[in-house]
């Protein structure tokens, strides 16, 4: 026997106002949240890897979370090299929604690589509840399956976001505030001149922005503006990451050529360089361990782990 003809669950009419409630309710009882996607710069042509990736774009979107008595996953771990969180949480989103405020940005119908007609695996989703940045793991979109022959919500399956370098340049602060983690090189000036004339008056650099430095050898290095200090008119700071070279190599700052910024034009020449490790605290213990381990091991012997 089939199905009551004088029954249907797939009336365009009742699809519509299940998912005008969803939206609606997402709306009252979920969190404004922001949808990162993420923009793959390099791949790697043999394991299909992405070596760096960009994050440009943060969209303001509400979303609703699953977890009502606390984020899931393992939590705060004491591991061998310090304390490791390992929160996850579950986003449902309304399709509709994420269509209309993500997708049709970022969807380009002339690239076959750039569809966004679902969320990605690898997107990011920034809590300003927590000021947590989450990494989606896994979407499905057939939960619920069909109640009304119709996939209303997508499910989000997310895990804490480990920074490992990417590059971020949101205009959020909350954000983009993430990259102070990355390798950092500091370059102090002690005069910064104006390229633009009366649109950098101050002679200042801009967070955010890309700096660029031509080298008398012939390559272009170029670094993104993590952060200005220019309280001191007799030092100013400007801490940069991301160091790229045209050439393809390891290069560093010099000391000698013109440092400008993309957006400010703001110009000058380093006095001096240092980076992570050379503006490392001072009261850290490296040095310390590293004189010590000497007296314990003496590796000119030829087998210091066992009898001579």
């Amino acid at each position: 026997m089939t199905t009551n003809k004088y029954f249907s669950q797939g009336a365009r009419s009742e699809q519509l106002l299940y998912e005008d409630l969803i939206i609606e309710s997402l709306k009252m009882y979920g969190q404004d949240v922001y949808y990162m996607p993420r923009e793959l710069i390099n791949i790697d042509d043999i394991f299909k890897d992405e070596s760096t990736s960009r994050f440009d774009n943060a969209y303001k979107i509400e979303m609703y979370i699953e977890n009502v008595e606390g984020f899931d996953g393992e939590g705060d771990l004491f591991a061998k090299f310090g304390v490791e969180i390992r929160d996850a949480a579950t986003f449902i989103v309304a399709r509709k929604r994420f269509l209309s405020q993500i997708g049709q940005y970022e969807n380009d119908p002339d690239d076959p690589k750039k569809q966004y007609f679902r969320p990605h695996e690898g997107d990011l989703i920034f809590l300003p509840l927590s000021g947590s940045i989450f990494e989606i793991q896994k979407v499905f979109d057939e939960n619920p399956f069909y109640q009304l022959r119709n996939l209303p919500v997508f499910r989000l399956s997310c895990e804490l976001f480990e920074y490992s370098g990417e590059d971020f340049d949101t205009d959020i602060g909350a954000i983009d505030n993430v990259e102070i983690f990355d390798y950092q090189y500091k370059l102090t000036f002690n005069n910064v001149e104006n390229t633009l004339g009366s649109f950098n008056e101050q002679g200042s650099f801009q967070v955010g922005e890309q700096v660029s430095q031509l080298a008398s050898s012939g390559w272009t290095l170029t670094a993104d503006v993590t952060d200005y200090n220019a309280a001191d008119s007799d030092s100013r700071i400007l801490s940069v990451a991301h160091l790229t070279s045209t050439d393809g190599l390891f290069h560093s700052f010099n000391t000698v050529d013109t440092v400008i910024g993309s957006i400010t034009g703001a110009a000058g020449v380093p006095l001096s360089i240092t980076d992570a490790v050379d503006g490392a605290n001072s009261s850290a213990q490296n040095d310390v361990f590293e004189t010590e381990s000497d007296s314990l091991l003496d590796f000119s012997e030829s087998n210091p782990f066992g009898d001579p």
